[in-house]
């Protein structure tokens, strides 16, 4: 095996998935509160491949030394950095100030209610007065966003025929009355969030609900993506250089083999 040929290919397909990570990235520059992703690369082990029915190792991996064979997607990871805020006046659009989500109640296609968290705060109260988000899911008060718990019962429910003031504490008042409590959380450890579609995050078995700490709700304000489309573009450039990199060194190892194939090899 050359070596070069398979160190240049692992470069190239690593390449391509960076690729695919950032295009993601840029086509989702204007969603709200879109949280773009990252990624790592680490070397393949440098250890010798063990030979099938080969009993003098006993099985064991035998270094190499410094001789690494290639590179891969080490991880994808999420930047929880908060994004620009965005005036609408909108009495029902929120922006979370500091670490936290919003707690709502989704429900798939087949009917099925899960907890979900987001930082989109572009909600609308529907005619029963729920306040929902913008694909029609229940947000929950502050009992059903600690809890973790989508029921009916911790659904945000208000008059849609009343003016809505919100403090950064996110309760709601109505005609100087207390209403309800628009729920914030946090997780404890930020690993145990799964991403679902653009904004929506799951937790994973097991994660802890905690009350946020520092967090208010600024109403008429959503919060931006984190996309800098500018350097995403640029990274972009990076990425396509060094892919044309890694197709430059099989086209000259190509070009080197050829003699070795066509001319050493030949049968006078």
């Amino acid at each position: 095996m050359v070596k070069g040929l398979y160190t240049a290919h692992t470069g190239m397909v690593n390449e391509m998935k960076r690729l695919d990570i950032m295009t993601n990235n840029l086509a989702n520059a204007d969603t709200t509160a879109y949280k773009k992703e990252g990624t790592t690369s680490r070397t393949f082990g440098e250890e010798l491949a063990i030979r099938v029915k080969d009993t003098s190792s006993y099985g064991l991996n035998r270094p190499i030394g410094d001789i690494a064979y290639g590179v891969h997607l080490g991880q994808v990871y999420t930047d929880w950095d908060e994004g620009s805020f965005k005036v609408t006046d909108k009495e029902t659009d929120f922006a979370i100030s500091g670490k936290g989500f919003f707690a709502v109640s989704f429900t798939d296609k087949a009917g099925n209610t899960s907890y979900k968290l987001t930082r989109d705060g572009s909600f609308t109260v529907n005619a029963q007065g729920y306040l929902v988000t913008k694909d029609g899911d229940y947000v929950l008060n502050q009992n059903g966003a600690l809890t973790g718990n989508p029921a009916a019962g911790n659904y945000v429910q208000l008059d849609p025929n009343a003016k809505i003031f919100v403090n950064e504490a996110g309760q709601v008042f109505q005609n100087e009355v207390l209403v309800d409590q628009i729920g914030l959380v946090d997780v404890a450890n930020y690993d145990d969030i799964i991403k679902y579609g653009e904004n929506l995050y799951n937790l994973a078995e097991g994660a802890q609900l905690i009350a946020p700490e520092g967090a208010t709700v600024q109403q008429g304000i959503l919060e931006t993506s984190n996309v800098n489309v500018v350097k995403e573009m640029v990274n972009m450039i990076t990425i396509q250089r060094a892919y044309e990199a890694g197709q430059k060194v099989i086209t000259s190892i190509d070009e080197t083999l050829e003699p070795a194939v066509n001319t050493v090899g030949r049968v006078q």
